[in-house]
């Protein structure tokens, strides 16, 4: 086999690293501008500037802000799974890891780019021409989950609905996050979610 065929394989994988880094850099820009913002006021120009590369290089990568704002979106969703499984797989009691996962929820919100663009993506979503997941769905579910588990060890006041204190929960969540952001740039988020689990859920471990 000549130098050159056995040299085309590690020439092809550097090229694929090469366009996933890219691909990442212009997904971290994207969600600095549209965090910043918004949908609307965000051009293809912004992202590029951002990440210091032409807009040839974004359009590489993206066919236009809507596709952009979808991966934007899809990154969202993945980085608060990843999160929930982090929390699953410290083996707490469902109780304690109800109020740790909104505990780093909010933490995620106040300090993740990708959810901070993620959140307002959520609330532009009618501007955005791409298919996007209908929010809270996911993350109510996972909630709710650990109240049913809750429940089942004795860990919620008798006659608690799961699925209401999860709906509860997160509805006061998402609009906790969002007046914190409003109001204090998402400054005091971590205070509003131990408000929001001493005034639901006072009985469970925070």
């Amino acid at each position: 086999m000549s130098t050159r065929a056995r040299q085309k394989p590690a020439a092809t994988d550097l090229k694929q690293e090469r366009a996933i880094r890219t691909r990442t850099l212009i997904l971290d820009a994207a969600a600095r501008a549209f965090a910043d913002k918004g949908y609307p006021a965000t051009t293809i120009l912004d992202v590029a500037e951002l990440m210091g590369a032409t807009k040839g290089a974004v359009y590489f990568h993206f066919a236009n802000k809507n596709a952009l704002a979808a991966a934007v979106t899809e990154e969202f969703y993945v980085r608060l799974r990843v999160m929930a499984q982090e929390v699953e797989d410290q083996a707490l009691p469902p109780g304690a890891a109800v109020c740790e996962l909104l505990t780093r929820t909010g933490v995620m919100f106040r300090d993740d780019q990708v959810i901070r663009a993620g959140a307002r993506l959520q609330i532009e979503q009618s501007l955005i021409d791409a298919d996007l997941p209908t929010p809270f769905l996911g993350y109510t579910e996972i909630v709710t989950g650990l109240l049913r588990a809750a429940a089942t060890e004795g860990a919620l006041p008798a006659g608690s609905d799961p699925e209401v204190i999860g709906r509860v929960l997160v509805s006061a969540f998402f609009g906790a996050q969002h007046m914190s952001w409003v109001m204090n740039n998402r400054a005091d988020i971590t205070q509003r979610v131990e408000e929001i689990l001493a005034t639901v859920l006072p009985g469970l471990p925070g």
